[in-house]
């Protein structure tokens, strides 16, 4: 017998038909825009492939996971890390596939580090040998492992880490021993209930024979921290999990510390530095910044990953804007006009439309960054480290700017939504929350900064110290050509020219990596007193690098229409225009922009908007996300939202199955169960 609201309908116009007419007036093509920007790995095949097996898997439907309790939330998140590896071997998936499937059940299972830091630490940084060793064990999953750098007082300054390790020289082992309660290890994922391995980092330390220690800065080991068998913790070691988190909370991270652990000598990673065991010398690497490879690969990623966390929000505020009505449109002639699409208020679209454009923007710099590292990666292989500083730097700062620019994206997206953006329907809710983590994991973005604008500053010493002799150096030469004409105007073109757009953030960077070489280089000031001024030259050369590869994307690919082309262009120069009048003052005051470009600009970016609006659902229909990844009522392909939020609330929520006790004389909680307050609490 069917319910009443069983035979109810939402009023018209609905959403399927919204989102058809949306659809069909555009002229691009969102499976034409799709396979521009994923042709180059067969991702969407890829997707489509990997998801038909998981959507045939009970465990991994999403309907009920919010209702959990962390525990229960960690159990099930378990459980689907061991499923999604037997996937693996059952289909014989590749490493990409495996991604792949993580990607799509869209949570940080435990045994996520597991393939990454501490798959990728061991590829980077240990010896051949020790690969042979190492490598197959992990592969086949025979150990867990996790990687232990941060503490619970020093997280991006690696040299501050407190754990040591001492040498020993009559057995020839490293003793791991935590001095203080800060040295503690903290925030290391996969380690506090899963892993029995751990790559550790640990201040090195080597005994002189007049007596004390020298140190040799932090080193990574690859250390047992569990029995195999009882995966209970080996003597010596305190591990466990944090608690709970702002997000994050399927992860189990960790704290650990040592009391006098005992490893042996083959347990320092010893690609690039060596303690002899024989006189105990320590041999270091030809460059140290060759030990930093791991964390420079995952920022990489990071930074490729940003991209794909915007577009899924973006997604969702456009189709779900698109299909909320909200008020009439006021100058109107029409006594019973409908209500305006809420994505019709210009108010709406310049907190949506810019976002979507910096999706595709974080995409496509996400890709090079990538490409840029594998290359730098293969030249250190070859012996060749002449880019890995660069590279070192231009991902501290891409990683700040980055997840800086999605993770306040993501909530700009929920807000544009109205109240339906605050409620589980939104499918915004663990992206959110979990997306929260990266500003700080693998070094704050305030701090890491520092990183992007020393290597900056470096560059234009060269440039303003060098001769006249040929420099291969690229930013050494755009810089020295910014000195030769910095009080000239540069009178660049950024309303009509999109090559000269591009240029005036290049000149902005120049002049401001100038300003701060003058100040450090020239006149000596502390560092800590141009702090501000390193954030916003790390975040100058960040968004230079963002547009210049945005445009060239555009330019060099071949799948692209010219219909198609040009509304991305449109894309393109929203979000350059847009971080152009958000530091009007910086691009005005060093000449990159002149007062009447910024004084136009207002009416430019609205007149974009106005030209982008006709193609926003095919814009975000073209990142081709499934809905069993959205896991969204507001952000559905086919359009059905309040059904879809009605059927969320009426028929999935458990809460709903619990009839309460309101008598407050009376302690029982639920009806019939005699349960109180302080029974619930005796559980935990």
């Amino acid at each position: 017998m069917p319910d009443f609201p069983d035979n109810l309908r939402p009023r018209e116009p609905n959403g399927p038909d919204i989102l058809r007419n949306e659809r069909e007036r555009s002229p691009i093509s969102a499976q034409e825009i799709g396979v521009h920007l994923f042709s180059h790995d067969g991702f969407l095949q890829r997707q489509a492939r990997v998801l038909a097996i998981l959507q045939r898997e009970p465990l991994l439907k999403k309907t009920q996971q919010s209702q959990l309790s962390r525990v229960d939330r960690f159990k099930l998140a378990v459980a689907r890390g061991k499923l999604i590896r037997r996937l693996q071997d059952i289909h014989g998936w590749s490493l990409e596939d495996y991604q792949m499937a993580h990607y799509l059940v869209d949570e940080p299972t435990p045994y996520h580090l597991h393939m990454q830091m501490f798959r990728t630490t061991v590829l980077e940084q240990a010896s051949d040998d020790q690969q042979a060793f190492w490598l197959p064990k992990i592969e086949r999953w025979d150990i867990i492992g996790a990687y232990a750098q941060t503490e619970l007082a020093h997280g991006s300054n690696v040299q501050g880490i407190e754990l040591e390790a001492r040498w020993d020289p009559q057995t020839r082992s490293f003793v791991l021993h935590s001095p203080t309660l800060t040295a503690s290890k903290w925030w290391n994922g996969t380690l506090g209930r899963m892993a029995n391995h751990a790559i550790v980092m640990a201040k090195l330390r080597l005994p002189q024979s007049s007596g004390g220690w020298v140190s040799h800065g932090p080193q990574a080991f690859i250390v047992q921290v569990r029995d195999l068998e009882s995966h209970l913790p080996l003597d010596g070691v305190v591990i466990g999990d944090i608690g709970t988190k702002y997000g994050y909370n399927t992860m189990d991270n960790a704290f650990m510390l040592f009391n006098n652990f005992r490893i042996p000598h083959s347990a320092l990673l010893c690609r690039y530095v060596r303690v002899d065991p024989a006189t105990g010398t320590f041999s270091k690497p030809e460059k140290p910044v060759a030990v930093y490879g791991s964390m420079t690969n995952v920022r990489a990623r990071i930074v490729h990953d940003a991209g794909l966390a915007l577009a899924r929000a973006a997604t969702v505020a456009v189709r779900y804007t698109a299909i909320r009505r909200q008020f009439r449109d006021r100058d109107s002639l029409e006594p019973n006009s409908s209500e305006l699409a809420v994505l019709d208020y210009s108010t709406v679209q310049i907190r949506v439309l810019p976002l979507l454009a910096a999706a595709f923007a974080l995409h496509y710099t996400g890709r090079a960054m990538y490409h840029s590292y594998q290359r730098t990666r293969d030249e250190i292989e070859r012996g060749n480290f002449a880019n890995l500083a660069y590279i070192h730097g231009l991902s501290s700062a891409l990683k700040s700017l980055c997840t800086t620019m999605t993770a306040d994206g993501i909530e700009v997206c929920r807000r544009s939504m109205g109240g339906h953006g605050f409620g589980g329907g939104s499918g915004l809710v663990q992206l959110n929350n979990d997306y929260l983590a990266k500003p700080t994991v693998e070094g704050d973005n305030w701090m890491i900064t520092q990183q992007a604008a020393s290597f900056i500053i470096k560059k234009m010493s060269a440039a303003a110290e060098a001769s006249s002799e040929f420099c291969e150096d690229k930013m050494v030469v755009e810089f020295q050509a910014f000195l030769q004409h910095r009080d000239t105007t540069p009178g660049f073109d950024v309303l009509g020219n999109d090559e000269d757009l591009c240029a005036s953030f290049r000149w902005r960077l120049a002049s401001l990596a100038y300003e701060t070489y003058d100040a450090r280089i020239v006149n000596k000031r502390r560092w800590n007193d141009l702090l501000l001024q390193l954030h916003r030259l790390s975040e100058a050369q960040a968004q230079s690098f963002l547009i210049s590869t945005f445009l060239e994307s555009l330019i060099s690919s071949r799948e692209l229409s010219p219909p198609a082309r040009e509304v991305l262009l449109d894309l393109f120069r929203l979000l350059a225009l847009t971080i152009v009048k958000a530091d009007s003052y910086e691009f005005l005051r060093c000449g990159a922009v002149e007062r009447a470009s910024l004084d136009a600009l207002p009416n430019r970016i609205q007149a974009l908007m106005a030209r982008i609006r006709p193609h926003a659902v095919n814009l975000v229909d073209s990142w081709m996300i499934p809905d069993y990844l959205l896991d969204s009522a507001l952000g559905r392909f086919d359009g059905r939202v309040y059904e879809d939020l009605w059927h969320r609330a009426y028929k999935l929520n458990p809460l709903n199955r619990v009839t309460f006790n309101p008598d407050y004389r009376n302690d029982e909680i639920v009806k019939g169960s005699g349960e109180t307050g302080m029974a619930i609490l005796s559980k935990i």
